[in-house]
């Protein structure tokens, strides 16, 4: 009986969770101004794919879409490229300082990101590589996680 109570009340809440999502996503397939209604129906009485074209055609979403696909790319491949290494130098040999500086990059994980921002914009800046690809990589080569 209790496992029964368990999986209503997850599906419960898999239902409200859920729910937004599936009618933002019926939305976009209802014609402009019908979602305004009231009550808002629940599904699009002629689904239309007038909004994904405009998003396409007008506003160059596709191309948004792969900057963001070869930036993670790149992105994680640079980074495995740098981490991987420097954590097996961590994991597997013995130099002097490692241990002090395996404890400031711990340390070091404590300050949010976002005390960080300003100074790494300015190097960008300083470096000229604000508004590129490379301003958008280079400060995920050498990441503490």
């Amino acid at each position: 009986m209790r496992a029964v109570l368990l999986n209503v009340a997850v599906a419960l809440f898999a239902f409200v969770t859920l729910a937004p999502l599936v009618w933002m996503v019926a939305v976009s397939f209802m014609v402009a101004g019908e979602a305004a209604q009231f009550p808002p129906p629940l599904w699009p009485t002629a689904p239309t794919l007038e909004h994904y074209r405009t998003l396409f055609a007008v506003h160059g979403v596709g191309r948004y879409m792969l900057n963001s696909a070869l930036l993670a790319t790149l992105a994680t491949l640079l980074a495995l490229l740098f981490t991987v290494p420097a954590g097996y130098a961590f994991a597997k040999l013995r130099f002097k300082g490692r241990d002090r500086v395996f404890q400031t990059l711990v340390g070091a994980l404590v300050i949010p990101g976002q005390v960080g921002m300003l100074p790494l914009f300015l190097m960008l800046k300083y470096m000229g590589l604000v508004n590129s690809y490379a301003g958008a990589l280079v400060p995920w080569l050498a990441g503490i996680f």
